[in-house]
């Protein structure tokens, strides 16, 4: 076998295997890497959606940005819905398109603050408005998580129907009375009830184990180059020691 290595094919075979090897084993490290990041991630959100919630105006002052190391902290609130909607639409949830239902509750210190109610599914054409129950009246205490406010095309696409946008954009939900968080909050619990047969949501799910399997995967893929390459190499071996026996007899 080894005046078989030294031959060009060989040679060229090799150094073909040896790039993939170390190609695979590169992939697979930044599998790795990022399966670690994905973990790092997953912690830091489940920590931050399940700590104790804290009064808003102590984390967070109104018209600010909101931290990346802030969201998906649960925050409590408590005041009146104003009677302000909008429906943010092509929001799936389950494998099937809907809504969320977007509320602007004043509160006690005379700013506002936007709260995502919930999901409703959607219901006949595109252009279809569902039907959704209001938000309660009178006072109501809130827990819920911190979220940015997205970025929407403005102006808004002329041809949407009266009550939805694209995204839960603060500066495109209908204008409020008096100074407003520049952040949404998604809905966890409310007394008395605020989402009203509406569909809470829930943190994102972050899976890592996608990534290790891709990890082993390309590792996988190294060792069976290998053995490919010892499999071939041996056969061919074989086959010449055979055809120098078959010469001597």
């Amino acid at each position: 076998m080894l005046s078989l290595l030294r031959t060009p094919r060989w040679i060229s075979f090799t150094a073909l295997l040896i790039f993939f090897i170390i190609a695979f084993g590169l992939l697979s490290r930044w599998q790795w890497s990022r399966a670690e990041e994905h973990r790092l991630e997953r912690i830091a959100i489940e920590e931050r959606a399940n700590a104790a919630p804290e009064p808003i105006s102590e984390l967070l002052p109104p018209t600010t940005q909101l931290p990346t190391d802030l969201e998906w902290r649960q925050v409590s609130v408590s005041g009146t819905f104003t009677g302000q909607s909008a429906l943010v639409r092509k929001r799936p949830l389950g494998g099937q398109n809907g809504f969320w239902a977007m509320s602007a509750l004043q509160l006690s210190d005379g700013t506002y603050v936007w709260i995502n109610r919930g999901w409703t599914a959607a219901t006949g054409d595109a252009l279809g408005t569902p039907t959704v129950t209001a938000p309660p009246s009178g006072p109501v205490a809130i827990i819920a998580r911190l979220r940015p406010s997205q970025f929407a095309p403005n102006p808004q696409p002329a041809d949407l129907p009266a009550g939805q946008v694209t995204d839960a954009d603060v500066s495109i939900l209908p204008a409020v009375a008096g100074p407003e968080y520049d952040v949404y909050l998604e809905l966890v619990s409310s007394t008395p009830d605020a989402h009203n047969g509406l569909i809470l949501l829930s943190p994102p799910e972050i899976d890592d184990n996608q990534n290790i399997s891709y990890a082993v995967q390309w590792l996988l893929f190294a060792g069976v180059g290998l053995v490919g390459w010892f499999f071939f190499l041996r056969r061919e071996a074989r086959t010449e020691a055979s055809a120098e026996a078959d010469q001597r007899n």
